[in-house]
């Protein structure tokens, strides 16, 4: 791999240790990284590049060259050049400003400090110095700062804890482990010094979860996975220090293979411009070529009389020759309607559109002080045209913090909060919680209302003891005491944590643990268990149990699992109250709880003897091992006896419900896509309401092969479309008007609500070409679409599929690395800058700190920025076909000889100075209807979605407008001063009196018009539109002044005219008559409009205005509450073998402290609990749910 081109096609990766010579050969990637689009000398050439890209930029040079050629330029160069500088220095300047905070952000993490081993002692590198093979030092709480081959720790057997909230938006904390060679190591900097292993493993990718290599040293191999590597993102907690040999750094490294590559977003009416500008180009042409026409038979008919007097020679000028000119004259001329300064506009109304999102104190999260931020000023009016939201769970619409919130014991509820007449009443702040202060060691945030469970804790009910004793003791939670003394719980899921927690409220408090004991806390009175055996969780179990002997010397079962599963294992005896647990169960459920089914069961001495000898003999055997454990844990959790049901609360990000249900009446449809399992992301879905019991189906798509996905995806079809599925042939439309339409007929075909729910290893096969559109088609019409399992990369691909396909405006949001490549591939990326890190905020086009906050980010700040973003166009395009066009009419006056009507300062200020703040302010600050309103009337988002507002339709009636305008602005003046004498009985039909009458009316005309059209007003509305109409007037003036014309003669010819044109009354008579001529048709039939065919706005709009006048109370939406008796199937999130890991003793601390001189020296044979926690780790395909979804 000499060069780069080897590189880019890496097959495999060879690193030896501690050999920088020998890694450089390879010339691998080094540890900096590179988030930034320019550098100083690429920025000019391709930040230009880009810019002329935009066809109005490449027009507008195009003119510039023209307008250099004197014998066709009627105006001078200035008018064009000065404002495309402009325009191109205002889009680099931003353009810089942005890569200049993201060349900050690159150096600050670039100059991070990391200990490296270098020449046999350890030394402070920055990370931008690490190279591929370096050996370096990590210690508690620090970031890793590459992908490292984990050496040794700390910790017993080279274990060490880190978090990848960072790449995957979990908190939950990870375990890995060293290999046992290298577990020796320890801390002895000679040693690993000398350490020249060489590890062959995959090229750099972004599978997260996977990395196959092998690691050759003292002439054996090792093979490697991915619980042997910490990924550079990752947290080291709860471990001293570790040592770690680098794989792969920088851009190599999985963090940033799974960025992907900053693409270049443009907005649909970005696109829609380039469109118009071509057609308004061919329009130009047209133009120009009947000008020109008309020019060569003028020349040739009447021009010849004038030779005589101009002195021409015969054939010195032929009528053809000077029609092409007047062609290009004319095009110079006519450019106007499509002015640089539009861009200029667009680019000023859409930076003060981000400041108002910045701005936006309804979007501050005072908790964390974290401000609402536009990262990027050229997409907010794509905010108000969503379609699709692709949203990530974990983090994202969940905090990832479990809380216990109920519990049903011996078939009596206890959390719930009653009246003093016994009525259930919801619990509020005001409400005064259980005062646990009494009791040591409690944690003070956990909160619970209830007080009847303490009451009966304290009179000794003994199945409320036996329930709370079984979540102290049925766990894999660890232990550990802080410097101040406080007990810690290292938890691998929070779901258990959240029991553990409260049971240790309550009183039963779990203490510590060894390989073969539990120690608790009894009401103030510590209890020693023997743990004889946990029998541990998978996805297909959906429960765990443990086997304890209590200092009496009975022998319990204790196990919690899915009701589903667990009620099966139940004694007959249990009928009644299984009965009645049940319907607390449905109960908790429809709150959108999390439940857990709990019981126990007392074993005999004897029988458990018989029963470890089976299991100790299943463990050792070479066939069929996991299939005779699994029967042994069947044979012994059963005839167990109900004890009752817990209820946690997977919390929700403040104000999820309201914000899906909102989105979902504005017509946006939300699919989910995460990482984690299935029943975990239904039961998310349920919690938000984007699952419900009134649901027709719930299709669940668990395909192993794209023969069983196809075919799933037919039956699925079929039920939604009934028997004539023939109706849609899966092949989608690319023409998104056919497509709509096809859209539309389909939908009404289909009559209730139904929802998707796939796997990730069935959605590889469902994108595959000849099913991906089966998938669509099925998907969109579908209420809500869940995908669990899904990779990374699987995110992106099913937005590129929507994106691609159904033409739709798409917006990913998300919190973690694992979402990065759906950010960057959506239209609109939507980063949560929350507890998981900053590589989506980083990534994305918009960030903020809670999901709610979408709500506002659409349905306000989108909603207005498209809104005043279309206004604004079709005012632009009128006022300048009527300001342009006006010379194609003066053309058939003057000979067609490309002559101006008005004279070349009005034409350069027009829309530089005269007409431009008032369409700003509109721009800027117009609304139709409040941003309360915004948000409790969702269905006003809709014209975004159709892209009604602004569209090739629109912009046609917008040009009729502007010609009609032109036609009238022209031609009332021309009629009116036809043989006219003024007041004083001289001429008014004057050339520069035309001019200043048709200029004056232009002025008055587009601010009455702009005035029209405000929906709006502000102080800075009125300043701007009538201050305006002052400037014209005091620059006309001022123009027309002899003191201007003493000092430039030849720029100035107009001496005296305003004055003289604008002191006759016939004249103002005129501009009068113009004025309402153009005005009132526009008023009438709006005026009509409103009145029998009102749109949702206009209707708000009146509505508004009544409220204004009444002023009565605002009256707020009530909260919505999720109503669902759906149950809750089994969703812990930890992994399967932490069971043995625990019986193992593999990640227990050792009671005496260890040698100064690093680790313990004792070497531990067994690894078989750590390879089976690896194979197992992988298994992570759910069960297909048994809960009231469809079995496919």
């Amino acid at each position: 791999m000499a060069d780069m081109g080897i590189i880019c096609t890496e097959v495999e990766r060879r690193v030896k240790a501690n050999d920088r010579e020998y890694n450089e050969k390879f010339q691998y990637a080094d540890n900096r990284i590179h988030t930034s689009k320019y550098s100083i000398l690429t920025f000019l050439p391709i930040n230009l590049f880009e810019q002329f890209q935009r066809v109005a930029n490449a027009y507008f040079l195009c003119l510039l060259i023209l307008q250099l050629i004197p014998e066709i330029s009627s105006l001078t160069w200035f008018t064009t050049i000065v404002p495309l500088v402009l325009v191109i220095t205002m889009t680099a300047v931003k353009d810089a400003t942005d890569d200049f905070f993201r060349h900050k952000s690159d150096n600050q993490v670039n100059n991070r400090q990391s200990e490296v081993l270098i020449d046999s002692k350890l030394q402070n590198e920055k990370w931008m110095n690490v190279k591929v093979g370096d050996i370096i030092k990590l210690e508690n709480n620090q970031f890793v700062a590459a992908d490292l081959l984990l050496l040794s720790s700390s910790e017993p057997h080279g274990l060490c804890y880190v978090e990848t909230a960072e790449l995957d938006g979990e908190t939950n904390l990870k375990v890995r482990q060293a290999l046992s060679v290298t577990s020796e190591l320890g801390a002895d900097i000679s040693r690993l010094a000398r350490f020249d292993g060489i590890v062959v493993c995959e090229a750099p990718n972004n599978k997260l979860d996977k990395f196959m290599g092998i690691l050759s040293w003292k002439d054996s191999k090792h093979p490697l996975n991915n619980e042997k590597i910490i990924l550079r993102g990752c947290i080291l907690r709860n471990t001293s220090w570790c040592f770690g040999m680098v794989i792969f750094a920088g851009p190599d490294t999985k963090l940033m293979q799974n960025s992907g590559k900053t693409k270049f977003k443009r907005t649909s009416i970005d696109r829609l411009m380039n469109t118009l500008v071509l057609w308004i180009f061919g329009f130009l042409i047209c133009l120009g070529i009947i000008l020109a026409i008309g020019n060569s038979i003028w020349e040739s008919q009447i021009g010849d009389q004038f030779r005589t007097f101009l002195f021409w020679n015969e054939g010195e000028k032929s009528s053809v020759f000077s029609g092409f000119l007047t062609f290009w004259s004319y095009i110079i001329i006519l450019n106007t309607v499509v002015p640089i300064s539009l861009y200029v506009s667009v680019e000023v109304i859409r930076l003060g559109h981000s400041y108002f999102i910045n701005w936006d104190r309804k979007m501050y999260y005072s908790r964390k002080a974290t401000p609402a931020e536009a990262r990027t000023t050229t997409l907010n009016e794509e905010l108000g045209q969503i379609e699709y939201i692709f949203s990530d769970k974990t983090g994202t619409l969940t905090q990832n913090i479990m809380t216990f919130k109920r519990c049903s014991i011996n078939g009596k509820i206890y959390g719930e909060v009653h009246d003093d007449l016994g009525q259930k009443m919801e619990v509020t702040q005001e409400k005064e919680p259980v005062n646990f202060s009494v009791k040591s060691q409690v944690v003070r945030e956990f909160q619970f209302f209830d007080h009847s469970l303490l009451e009966s804790i304290e009179l000794g009910d003994p199945k409320v003891h036996e329930f709370l004793r079984l979540l102290t003791l049925c766990h894999t939670v660890m232990s550990e005491e802080n410097s101040a003394g406080e007990l810690i719980y290292q938890v691998q899921s929070p779901d258990e944590g959240a029991l553990v927690t409260a049971a240790r409220n309550f009183g039963f408090i779990f203490k510590s643990r060894t390989p073969e004991t539990i120690t608790i806390e009894e009401l103030g009175t510590p209890v020693t268990y023997q743990l004889l055996a946990i029998l541990d969780f998978n996805n297909t179990r959906k429960r765990m149990s443990v086997i304890v002997r209590n200092p009496e010397g009975q022998i319990k079962l204790y196990s919690k699992g899915a009701d589903t599963i667990l009620f099966e294992k139940l004694h007959p005896s249990n009928e009644d109250l299984l009965s009645l647990t049940s319907d607390h169960l449905s109960e908790f459920a429809g709150e959108g709880l999390r439940t857990l089914a709990i019981a126990y069961r007392d074993l005999d001495d004897k029988y458990f003897k018989e029963w470890h000898k089976m299991l100790e003999d299943a463990n050792v055997a070479t066939e069929e091992r996991d299939k005779r454990i699994d029967g042994l844990y069947e044979e012994i959790e059963r005839d167990l006896m109900l004890l009752g049901a817990t209820a946690v609360e997977d919390k929700l990000q403040e104000g999820v419900i309201e914000t899906v249900t909102s989105l979902s009446l504005a017509n946006i449809k939300i699919w989910v896509l995460t990482g984690d399992k299935q029943e975990t992301a239904i039961n998310i879905g349920y919690a938000c309401n984007m699952l419900t019991d009134d649901m027709n189906d719930v299709f669940v798509i668990a395909g192993n092969t794209a023969i069983e996905v196809r075919e799933e995806l037919r039956k699925a079809k079929e039920n939604l479309f009934g028997q004539n599925s023939n109706f849609s042939n899966g092949h989608v439309v690319g023409e998104k008007k056919q497509q709509l339409e096809l859209d539309s007929v389909v939908e009404e075909t289909i009559t209730g609500d139904y929802a998707l729910i796939i796997n990730g290893h069935s959605l590889a096969h469902a994108l595959e070409s000849d099913v991906k559109n089966d998938l669509l088609e099925l998907a969109c019409m579908c209420k809500t679409v869940v995908c669990c399992r899904v990779t990374p990369l699987q995110k992106a691909q099913v937005v590129e599929l929507v994106k691609k396909y159904r033409n739709a405006v798409t917006l990913a949001i998300g919190d973690g690395a694992n979402d990065v490549s759906m950010i960057k591939s959506a239209h609109i990326g939507v980063g949560i800058s929350g507890q998981e890190g900053l590589q989506a905020v980083l990534a994305s086009d918009y960030s903020f700190a809670q999901f709610r906050y979408l709500q506002r980010l659409l349905l306000v700040h989108g909603r207005w920025s498209y809104f005043r973003m279309c206004k604004f166009l079709c005012y632009f395009f009128y006022k300048n076909f009527a300001f342009t066009l006006v010379h194609f009419w003066f053309g058939f006056f003057c000979g067609f000889s490309a002559q101006t009507v008005y004279d070349q300062w009005f034409i350069t200020l027009f829309n530089i100075v005269y007409t431009s703040l008032p369409v700003l302010a509109m721009g800027i600050f117009d609304q139709d209807v409040s941003d309360q309103n915004s948000m409790d009337c969702p269905q006003l988002y809709r014209p975004g979605q159709l892209n009604l507002l602004f569209n090739k339709r629109r912009f046609f009636i917008c040009v009729l407008h502007g010609i009609y305008t032109s036609f009238v602005l022209f031609f009332i003046p021309y009629g009116a001063f036809y043989n006219v004498a003024g007041e004083d009985g001289q001429h008014i039909s004057d050339y520069q009196s035309f001019a200043v009458t048709m200029a004056t009316s232009l002025v008055i005309v587009v601010s009455v018009q702009i005035a029209l059209d405000t929906s709006y007003w502000t102080f800075i509305n009125h300043v701007f539109i009538w201050g305006s109409i002052a400037i014209y007037f005091s620059i006309l003036f001022a123009m027309h002044s002899n003191g201007i014309f003493g000092i430039f003669p030849n720029q100035f010819p107009f001496v005296g005219n305003a004055r003289h044109s604008l002191t006759q009354k016939c004249i103002w008579l005129v501009i009068l008559l113009t004025t309402v001529a153009s005005v009132m048709p526009v008023v009438a039939f709006r005026f009509l409009k409103v009145d029998l065919y009102p749109t949702l706005s206009d209707q708000i709009r009146q509505w508004q205005k009544a409220q204004k006048k009444a002023k009565p109370l605002r009256s707020r939406r009530t909260r919505t509450r999720r109503s669902s008796s759906r149950r809750s199937g089994y969703a812990f999130a930890h992994q399967e073998g932490y069971g043995e890991l625990i019986t193992s003793g593999k990640n227990m601390r050792a009671k005496i402290p260890p040698p100064t001189s690093g680790l313990e020296k004792t070497h531990y044979n067994s690894t078989s609990w750590i390879e089976n926690l690896c194979k197992k780790t992988t298994d992570t395909v759910s069960s297909i749910s048994q809960d009231k979804t469809v079995k496919l």
